[in-house]
């Protein structure tokens, strides 16, 4: 396991990164993205409040891969533009990704993805949990605070080396705001990065809820309009904030069906997380796309060549850093 003090990713190990891979099938699988400029789907409510912006928008040169509807999602996905970031919206979900330009300037550091969950944050009437394992966005931040001055019960569990002991982390001021918070300090990592609002939305994903990870490192969001969602991701929540972590903690993972949708939801490692991937995994008849920052499981690689053995098309993308060692999954499936 690495170091509990290891840094943020650096834009400059050239690949595109940080995108977790059990993320990616999920929304190849259940949401079946296919981007055009209009949605004939019922609409959540508008969590963005997205400004016309003059600066060009950072997304992939290439046209995007188009993907089959599936069942449940009737029409066509709205695509949303930042001018560091894109994303789309469907029925119960939005999903982001970050676009970064490489750039260590961070007063270019606007008009990311992040701004999705400050509009968010700025939105809360009643309730605000945060699970994070690193912090240190000035704008979150401030927006958090806001939060709390306006009567928003705000409660948060952090990682505490990456957080109260990361000098680069804003987090004492909320700390010094008494907002009330439970660290994990084991040398284990608590590496959450979610937040349930007014218990009706859920944020999720790669995103560390860092500046170099909304501007410098390639990673993923998704937004979740979902009671059942709630429920998932509030259980475990109120678990870490009750001081349980790792071994301990639970099992409670969900699956339902919404829109016609099909939504598993796995916390580790209390939940047989392998087995849900590797049983997602086993069902692809056409093809399996995925990115990940760090892919080291022998079952998860197993799976996919044998997929690929029988004439499912398959491409990854692999981050550079460990990826060419004894332990990545790149070496055998490189080809």
């Amino acid at each position: 396991m690495a170091s509990k003090k290891s840094q943020e990713q650096s834009p400059l190990m050239n690949a595109i990164i940080g995108v977790v891979g059990a993320i990616i099938v999920l929304i190849a699988a259940f949401f079946g993205i296919n981007f055009s400029n209009d949605d004939s789907g019922t609409q959540i409510a508008p969590v963005l409040t997205e400004r016309p912006s003059t600066r060009p928008t950072q997304i992939p040169a290439n046209n995007p891969t188009p993907i089959p509807q599936t069942a449940g999602t009737g029409g066509t996905v709205q695509r949303i533009n930042f001018a560091q970031g894109f994303g789309a919206r469907k029925d119960f979900w939005q999903v982001y990704f970050t676009a970064p330009t490489g750039s260590s300037d961070r007063s270019t550091y606007v008009g990311g993805v992040d701004q999705a969950v400050i509009d968010a944050v700025n939105s809360a009437t009643r309730t605000l949990d945060i699970a994070a394992f690193e912090w240190n966005i000035p704008r979150l931040t401030d927006a958090v605070l806001a939060a709390k001055n306006r009567g928003v019960r705000v409660r948060m569990v952090v990682d505490n080396e990456h957080t109260v002991d990361d000098s680069d982390s804003t987090i004492k001021t909320l700390i010094d705001a008494g907002i009330p918070m439970t660290y994990d300090n084991r040398s284990a990592f608590m590496h959450n990065k979610f937040m349930i609002i007014d218990s009706t939305l859920v944020i999720t994903g790669s995103m560390n809820f860092t500046m170099n990870d909304a501007y410098r490192n390639n990673n993923n969001m998704i937004f979740m309009r979902s009671t059942r969602a709630v429920e998932a991701y509030q259980t475990e929540f109120d678990i870490m904030f009750g001081g349980t972590f790792g071994p301990r903690k639970p099992g409670h993972e969900l699956s339902f069906s919404l829109d016609g949708v099909a939504v598993s939801i796995y916390f580790g490692p209390g939940d047989d997380v392998l087995s849900g991937l590797n049983n997602e995994l086993q069902k692809a008849q056409r093809s399996i796309r995925f990115m990940t920052f760090s892919f080291t499981e022998d079952s998860i690689g197993n799976t996919i060549m044998a997929r690929a053995q029988a004439g499912v098309q398959v491409s990854g993308i692999f981050e550079t850093r460990g990826s060419q060692t004894d332990a990545s999954e790149l070496p055998r499936m490189f080809c």
